[in-house]
């Protein structure tokens, strides 16, 4: 009996680690599992991540890593609060005069869902959270800047790059997920959360402010709170219509307007423009509820 609860416990390993996080809170809420008869799981692999080896390969690539020196070539827009786009230079070998940096392996970037907002998702964390983009930082500052690559999922399967910004703090909040725990983002306000079992916890100052100041607060008291928030901006309401989708409103823009950030209009290098982080987030967001 030991021995085949030990095997499944091992097992546990290929799932995601949101399942994991489920599991953890149905035995916390229902009581059904002890400490005594845990058993330590190993998440080598992310599986909570689909087509990450596409993910992989996308952030080792030679197109990626020239969009990332690129990048750090062009000097920030000196006014990150307007639109105007530096177009990116074509070089054939943008990186060589850098100094060498390889772009670490990309973790997931998660964000509320509509349904959790507009109340209509039950405070779980299937319904609360879900995987919208990746996020990778480099192995070390390159002329004293830092980045994050973004990555989008790919129609199809895949992922392919959308967009390389300055700084790496998505990044850095994203790989504080643990095996069950989740990470996730409130991207309205910039805030970062971590879901323990049913329980919100603040990672940032945006967040603690997100929160009232509280330490944390169960899964349901915060969808209230995010309800109260952007229930009535969500896509069809008067706010989406007078277009601001989604709850992303200029405000919201304007506290991240010193980022620059990487656009990718097409898949060639030519494509590639510098504009302010406010001109990045303007773009509609249509999140539709499941």
């Amino acid at each position: 009996m030991r021995d085949t609860e030990m095997s499944g416990r091992r097992g546990d390993s290929r799932f995601s680690r949101l399942s994991i996080v489920i599991a953890l809170s149905a035995s916390a809420l229902l009581s059904v599992v002890g400490p005594a008869h845990a058993a330590p799981v190993k998440d080598p692999l992310p599986a909570d991540i689909p087509d990450y080896q596409a993910a992989l390969d996308a952030v080792k690539s030679t197109d990626v890593r020239n969009a990332v020196c690129r990048f750090l070539l062009t000097p920030v827009p000196a006014d990150g609060t307007g639109g105007q786009v530096q177009t990116l230079p074509d070089t054939a070998e943008p990186c060589r005069d850098l100094p060498a940096f390889t772009i670490k392996d990309p973790v997931a970037r998660n964000e509320i869902t509509p349904g959790f907002v507009a109340g209509t998702a039950k405070p779980l964390p299937t319904e609360a959270i879900k995987l919208t983009q990746l996020v990778s930082s480099l192995s070390i500052t390159v002329n004293g800047r830092n980045a994050t690559v973004m990555l989008a999922p790919t129609q199809g399967g895949g992922w392919h790059l959308a967009a390389v910004r300055d700084g790496d703090s998505d990044a850095t909040y994203a790989s504080k997920a643990t095996l069950g725990t989740l990470v996730f983002t409130e991207p309205q306000i910039r805030g970062w959360y971590q879901l323990k079992l049913t329980t919100v916890e603040p990672l940032n100052d945006e967040a603690r402010q997100g929160l009232g100041g509280q330490a944390s607060m169960s899964l349901s008291d915060y969808q209230k709170l995010v309800k109260a928030r952007y229930a009535d901006k969500l896509p069809g309401s008067e706010y989406d219509t007078n277009g601001y989708s989604s709850g992303y409103s200029p405000q919201h823009e304007a506290d991240g307007a010193a980022d620059s950030t990487l656009l990718l209009a097409g898949a060639s290098s030519a494509a590639l423009a510098l504009t302010g982080g406010a001109v990045f987030f303007r773009r509609r967001r249509r999140l539709s509820t499941r």
